[in-house]
């Protein structure tokens, strides 16, 4: 009979140990899963905010104005267009120069 007890005594201590470990377990996998909500919440609205920048950065007026500024561009007119024709000269010596294949007229 005594050994019976001592036997229902160590299952009824490794359930115990068993049933701490699960409850110990559970709550670090909660807080994680907490931890990680809130840093998708974070990195939401993050985006967010890179959108309205980006959308912000990309305006007509603002990217006009860099390139002026920046790139010293400016726009193009008639008077500094410079036009390609395709001449007879061309089409009589269709060899590529430098590795590239002659422009072909468009019909």
């Amino acid at each position: 009979m005594t050994r019976l007890n001592l036997v229902l005594l160590l299952a009824v201590i490794a359930s115990a140990l068993y049933l701490v470990n699960v409850q110990y377990e559970s709550r670090r996998l909660f807080t994680e899963l907490d931890k990680a909500t809130s840093e998708a919440h974070r990195l939401d609205v993050e985006q967010d905010r890179l959108q309205v920048e980006k959308r912000a950065q990309a305006t007509p007026l603002r990217v006009e104005k860099l390139a002026k500024e920046k790139l010293q561009m400016r726009t193009a007119s008639p008077a500094i267009t410079a036009y390609a024709s395709y001449t007879q000269e061309i089409a009589a010596n269709p060899e590529p120069a430098q590795g590239r294949q002659p422009a072909r007229p468009v019909r």
